[in-house]
């Protein structure tokens, strides 16, 4: 925590990493923040204390370089960065679909990059960052990654082959989720009960089930099979959800995602 730290293009996910990293005992002194706009810049120096700077004074004075724009904004940034950033330089890219070699083309040779795929959870400090190095990340460089998105929940190292299979699983997962209550909350209300009785009957159920999975170590299926009583009503239910193919469905929806994490990979908009 004695290295200065950038989060350039501070959106929601940046802002989310910069609290986490101030509540985690980072000195706002150490951090410098960048917005596209005054306002957001100034919005976030009263909020947190922080210093924000332009995109080229953070790659002068910041030992580490968290870029969290989008991926589509990603090479007009590096452009301007690109003249600013040593070789030794840590630079961190939280772009979906972007591989190293993206950004170690553009930077000095030599420059140690690192993708993090981290996802929404992050404001709420239950995130799941995935971790991948490039070609010059060292194990401290993965090391001082890992202590600042730790900050916000749990991380994994991954080998960058696996970062749009994770992106597909993890980094889009919460919006799986939430369409999954979305369809539950409809099915209470049709059942008969109020939407906000069936939104929290749902939801405290998947946080339940969520902590079973995380702490008692059990496959899912010996947890979905400790509430499958015989000719019970979880059993039809689960009939129905095979016939209608759900399960397939799943995993054609994450082969997509996948999918579609190559394409932005590729330079495909």
């Amino acid at each position: 925590m004695t290295q200065t730290v950038a989060v350039l293009g501070t959106g929601k996910i940046g802002e989310a990493l910069l609290s986490g990293m101030i509540r985690g005992g980072w000195p706002a002194s150490k951090l410098l923040v960048t917005a596209r706009r005054s306002d957001r810049a100034e919005e976030l120096r009263t909020r947190y204390g922080v210093e924000a700077v332009s995109n080229a004074e953070a790659a002068k004075r910041a030992d580490t370089l968290i870029l969290t724009v989008k991926p589509q904004d990603m090479a007009k940034l590096l452009d301007e960065l690109a003249p600013h950033v040593p070789a030794g330089r840590l630079v961190i890219s939280g772009a979906a679909g972007v591989p190293t070699s993206f950004f170690e083309e553009r930077l000095s040779p030599g420059t140690p990059v690192v993708r993090v795929m981290t996802n929404t959870p992050a404001l709420v400090d239950e995130a799941m960052s995935v971790i991948s190095a490039g070609s010059h990340a060292t194990a401290e460089h993965l090391a001082h990654t890992e202590e600042i998105f730790g900050s916000v929940g749990k991380t994994l190292r991954v080998p960058e082959s696996q970062q749009d299979a994770a992106t597909a699983l993890s980094g889009s997962g919460p919006a799986y989720f939430y369409f999954l209550v979305e369809a539950m909350t409809d099915a209470g209300i049709l059942l008969g009960l109020p939407r906000a009785q069936a939104h929290d009957l749902i939801v405290q159920a998947a946080i339940g089930a969520a902590v079973m999975l995380r702490d008692s170590g059990e496959h899912p299926v010996k947890l979905r099979e400790a509430v499958t009583s015989p000719a019970g009503t979880t059993i039809n239910a689960i009939v129905e959800l095979e016939k209608h193919g759900v399960r397939a469905a799943l995993i054609a929806a994450l082969e997509a995602a996948r999918d579609r994490s190559r394409e932005l990979a590729s330079g495909n908009s």
